[in-house]
């Protein structure tokens, strides 16, 4: 997935904030909580995001915008066309008048005003924002009452006097939230263990079903000019299942953690001090792993346009494309009779549909000079528009792809049931071909990679215990649609027990203290 800023406007948002910002001290900013949330961090949040809703429509909120930080990445990581609404609440007029020139032009409604004043309408899928850090001194003793008293209509909460400003907007960012809504919020990491945390803690046991705590090193401070400890706390607003656990995770980005564990929800709901996790969690709790613990699970790759880089045979002659740049890939399920992919001498795929994916390094010149008939086909994909497509036009040649290596295993994306049959099927691929986005494609990882590397026999006792999995459980970690349509996310898939995967290879899981020791 590619991200490619949009010209300019980031760069003049990154100046504004820093204009902004001087306008202030640093005691003035501190005591209306206005740190700045850094580019690279707001980008690696967004991809966050984008790896949880994947491709559905994205109604996104943030309640406090700024200069709009997380809306620029969210524009640069999500396709235009699939962000059906954004907003974002600002309740200084500098910042948000900042915003609005910024940003309007994109797509960003701007309100003015308090947040925790606002009406609650309408409502959105994605919350992604970093709250004002104030500290409970620096609110008003008539404040405090006005958000207590909302909170307490809102959820039945009480809270303590002593909780800082971003645990009002937290809980009362419930009400913006639609059914099974994302929210990804970065606040202090001091809620994990503080006593008046303990109703933060509660919120996010009992009334949302919390996903991941990514917890930075307190000695790795994400904002230059706050020293606090921060913590990325991610959930849907929907109730918790009673064998559901958490991720917890620690130091280094979230997106490749030093150490992490899954945290079972009884745990947390008996613990009074989190930021012992993923250090202390017991080996009974680390053991019962998950499909997304022993599997990197990822998408098929997306080309923008399969009618023009998926080409058959036929094609391929006819416009004398060369060997090199041509990856053999997976036609769609309905043309698989089998759920094994067996290969041919030269690795690709024995099947009646051969497909191959166009994926060429080469500048447009090279190709003319060298290759006319290919470049023929090169040009029309300028004339037909193919080249101006989102996709293409992030990629580098734009007739280059994403990398996607073959992966072993791969599950069907969404499907019907009909005539007793699943929705979705696993597939066992023994060829070198990848596959795009209607599979989800699983990487083996772990203990896993290295018992089916020393005993390749295995792959065949993991296809057995993959096919073993119920449609019930497949069914309920993922979504359905009109028709009866069912559709399962990489993150919906991972939520899938791993134990008779793991029993059907013999492999014994190493713990440690740090936590479920994978690669």
């Amino acid at each position: 997935m590619s991200t490619i800023a949009k010209p300019g406007i980031e760069e003049r948002r990154q100046e504004e904030q820093v204009r902004l910002d001087r306008l202030k001290t640093a005691l003035e900013r501190n005591k209306l909580g206005q740190f700045a949330t850094p580019s690279e961090f707001a980008l690696s949040l967004a991809r966050y995001a984008h790896a949880h809703l994947g491709n559905n429509p994205v109604r996104f909120l943030d309640p406090a915008v700024g200069t709009g930080s997380f809306f620029s990445a969210l524009s640069r990581v999500f396709p235009p066309e699939q962000i059906e609404r954004a907003a974002g609440i600002e309740v200084d007029q500098l910042f948000a008048d900042a915003a609005r020139e910024l940003w309007s032009g994109e797509g960003l409604r701007v309100i003015e005003g308090d947040f925790t004043a606002q009406t609650p309408e309408p409502l959105y899928n994605l919350v992604l924002t970093n709250p004002p850090y104030v500290r409970h001194h620096h609110v008003s003793g008539a404040e405090k009452e006005r958000l207590r008293t909302r909170l307490a209509r809102s959820l039945s909460l009480d809270i303590s006097g002593l909780a800082g400003l971003y645990c009002y907007f937290l809980l009362l960012c419930h009400g913006w939230l639609e059914e099974r809504g994302l929210a990804i919020w970065l606040i202090p990491s001091e809620f994990m263990d503080v006593n008046y945390g303990a109703v933060l803690r509660r919120y996010l046991t009992e009334h949302v079903t919390l996903l991941h705590i990514h917890r930075f090193c307190p000695s790795d401070v994400q904002f230059t000019d706050a020293l606090v400890s921060s913590a990325v706390v991610a959930f849907r607003k929907t109730p918790p299942t009673p064998e559901h656990r958490v991720r917890f995770s620690f130091a280094g980005p979230i997106e490749n953690p030093r150490s992490e564990a899954l945290v079972p929800l009884d745990t947390l709901r008996r613990s009074h001090k989190w930021t012992q996790f993923p250090g202390t969690i017991s080996a009974a709790g680390k053991a019962e792993l998950k499909l997304g613990d022993i599997f990197h699970i990822k998408r098929g790759l997306a080309t923008g346009s399969n009618g023009f880089f998926i080409l058959n045979q036929e094609q391929i002659e006819r416009w004398q494309i060369p060997r090199q740049f041509l990856k053999p890939i997976l036609p769609g399920p309905r043309h698989l009779a089998n759920d094994v992919v067996e290969a041919l001498a030269d690795g690709t795929p024995d099947l009646s549909r051969r497909l191959f994916l166009l994926d060429c390094p080469e500048p447009e010149e090279l190709i003319e000079s060298n290759w006319p008939r290919f470049y023929a086909y090169v040009k029309a994909g300028h004339e037909e528009k193919i080249s101006e497509s989102y996709l293409a036009s992030h990629r580098a040649p734009w007739y280059s792809q994403e990398k996607r290596p073959p992966a072993p295993f791969l599950c069907t994306y969404m499907g019907r049931s009909h005539d007793g049959k699943p929705p979705f099927r696993f597939i066992w691929n023994r060829s070198t071909a990848t596959a795009h986005n209607v599979y989800l494609m699983l990487y083996p990882r772990g203990p896993l990679l290295h018992a089916l590397q020393e005993r390749p026999e295995l792959h065949s006792e993991v296809f057995e215990a993959l096919k073993r999995i119920t449609p019930a459980q497949l069914i309920s970690e993922g979504r359905v649609y009109g028709g009866g349509l069912h559709k399962v996310e990489p993150n919906e898939l991972a939520q899938i027990p791993a134990k008779p995967v793991l029993e059907s290879v013999g492999t014994q899981v190493q713990i440690e203290q740090q936590g479920v020791l994978f690669t």
